[in-house]
């Protein structure tokens, strides 16, 4: 059998969740906004490790329950792990979310950086949608790329220097469009949500900017640095000539690809530990009421 390529990303999951939020601001979500003062029953879609699970159970009513689904089964072993000496009701399992039926039972549906990954992610809401009880919630952490990439800024150089957003705008749109992978997708759901008969529907922007500096704590800096690094940031190119023929088999012009290689390059030789760089992921988070929903 294949092996499943979450499952092998377990080194990158665990280290760059961090990265998207503070604690402090998904606790003003949970009691502010979203305003749960009652104890809820979440399904989380494409859990992974069950990383919101262990985000949010603290911080919502006493009595509340999580119930994660992943295909990854790697990635539920590793959950049930985590959640086993903790104090909540948790049961993750392992399903491909587009074959099992999901009873409709659970007042919040939630995913994290998971719709990106689905080539018909409308279906994939109408299947959260569906899990939902009546009055119930559907609440959606997804990123925007293009957001993303024009949040950075690396001391003493222009960001046009290390990131071409043109190209790179052009790139995930062009993807999205040819394999359904949309990392774009964050500032979509709120239509999506509309379309498929959502109300109240609002979207958030993750208040988490990451700051590396020489300054800080050595600890906390190697820390941030990994982090940072398993993200992605600063990676060296692969050989020139793979890069760019690569970029052009994917539309982009022989002069682009160039501009895109040297940039990446730079990126990777002035990015290192004792770096100042400034990084804001702005995931967004929406969410949605499921109202005058069939009842199962």
């Amino acid at each position: 059998m294949e092996e499943y390529y979450w499952d092998t990303k377990m080194e990158y999951l665990k280290t760059t969740r961090d990265l998207y939020y503070n604690d402090d601001y998904l606790e003003f979500l949970v009691k502010y906004v979203w305003r749960l003062s009652q104890p809820v029953h979440i399904i989380d879609f494409g859990c992974g490790y069950g990383y919101l699970g262990l985000k949010l159970l603290p911080l919502l009513p006493t009595g509340s329950k999580y119930t994660g689904i992943d295909k990854g089964q790697q990635l539920i072993n590793q959950g049930r792990e985590l959640f086993h000496n903790l104090k909540y009701e948790a049961e993750l399992f392992v399903a491909d979310l587009y074959e099992i039926d999901i009873e409709r039972k659970y007042d919040i549906a939630v995913c994290h950086a998971f719709l990106l990954h689905m080539s018909d992610p409308k279906r994939m809401l109408q299947k959260m949608i569906d899990s939902v009880v009546n009055e119930g919630k559907i609440i959606c952490f997804e990123p925007h790329w293009i957001s993303n990439m024009s949040s950075y800024y690396v001391n003493r150089y222009e960001q046009t220097h290390i990131i071409k957003l043109g190209i790179l705008q052009k790139l995930f749109e062009d993807d999205g469009k040819q394999n359904g992978k949309d990392g774009n997708i964050g500032a979509k759901i709120p239509l999506y949500l509309t379309e498929l008969g959502v109300e109240n529907i609002e979207c958030r922007i993750s208040d988490k900017v990451n700051f590396l500096n020489p300054n800080m704590d050595q600890i906390d800096k190697q820390k941030l640095y990994f982090s940072l690094k398993e993200e992605g940031l600063g990676e060296e190119p692969a050989n020139k000539e793979a890069f760019i023929e690569g970029l052009k088999n994917r539309g982009v012009t022989s002069k682009d690809a160039q501009a895109q290689y040297e940039a990446e390059l730079l990126f990777s030789q002035v990015f290192n530990i004792d770096s100042s760089l400034v990084y804001a992921p702005s995931m967004k988070v929406t969410f949605g009421e499921i109202k005058n929903c069939n009842q199962s």
